[in-house]
């Protein structure tokens, strides 16, 4: 949490310097009170929409594997299923499921961004920055050296292509 808007500034402009491109930092301020050249939010991490997506998958895979062993166990007369049309059924309401899901949850404030909200109100700037894990440690550390008046919101998990 930065206190203002022009130590949002600063910081983006000290974030540049240290190798950081714009692209990875985002501001999150009143309405109006961001200057053009802070990258704001994106609709992701505005909406909910990746946590609603996954739950709409996980419920839509379930309920789509349920269904196809229902199917598979009393198949419609003149019908043979086989085991691949239980999983056929199971990726179908997957697919569905993050569909759905992710298409309300679009609509929903990001419930992770909640807490940041009083301080937001009262005129502080949220910076998020998007940095490999090697290199969170020496961002914090530059940021603590620089500008003791910042608080740190903490650090979310890596985003693992293979979990």
């Amino acid at each position: 949490m930065l206190p203002s808007v022009a130590s949002g500034r600063a910081m983006l402009d000290e974030l540049l310097l240290a190798r950081i491109e714009e692209r990875h930092m985002h501001f999150l301020a009143r309405e109006g009170t961001l200057l053009p050249d802070m990258p704001d939010l994106n609709a992701l991490q505005k909406t909910d929409l990746v946590h609603g997506a996954q739950l709409g998958m996980l419920i839509g895979g379930v309920a789509g594997l349920g269904a196809g062993i229902f199917l598979a166990l009393f198949p419609p007369d003149g019908l043979t299923l086989r085991t691949v049309a239980i999983l056929i059924a199971a990726l179908g309401g997957a697919i569905f499921g993050a569909w759905a899901s992710g298409m309300n949850a679009a609509a929903v404030p990001n419930s992770r961004l909640a807490r940041f909200s009083a301080p937001i109100a009262a005129g502080q700037v949220l910076l998020i920055v998007d940095v490999p894990v090697r290199r969170v440690k020496e961002i914090e550390e530059m940021i603590e050296r620089r500008h003791p008046e910042i608080s740190f919101g903490g650090e979310e998990p890596p985003m693992l292509a293979f979990p």
